[in-house]
């Protein structure tokens, strides 16, 4: 029987590799950020925020494992819904942008002849 505040050894394992899991996705997070900001188009953006978003919510989910506290995964369920629509919303901007600057060249072609 173990006794209460002692972890046993399996206890420990799992501990080590939530933690392990913890600091990767942190560092891939940092690395999605990089991209975010550097990324060669706005594509490239838009998938960098939305892989930080992935990620977070794998986070969120680990930590509901390890402190074995059950609001987290609702949490976690929630923070996907907002993430989905901020993509959406951040994609459909893009898009105007890109139709605006389309009809914008068009103009400018018809115009000149």
């Amino acid at each position: 029987m173990v006794v209460t505040g002692e972890l046993t050894a399996l206890e420990m394992a799992y501990r080590t590799v939530y933690v392990g899991a913890l600091i990767f996705l942190a560092l891939m997070i940092a690395l999605c950020l990089v991209r975010a900001v550097r990324g060669p188009s706005v594509a490239d953006r838009i998938v960098a925020v939305n892989m930080m978003g992935t990620m977070v919510m794998v986070i969120i989910a680990i930590l509901a494992l390890l402190l074995k506290e059950g609001y987290l995964v609702d949490i976690c369920l929630i923070y996907a819904m907002i993430s989905f629509l901020a993509v959406i919303v951040l994609t459909k901007v893009y898009m105007g942008v890109y139709k605006e600057n389309e009809n914008a060249k068009e103009g400018q072609g018809n115009g000149g002849d």
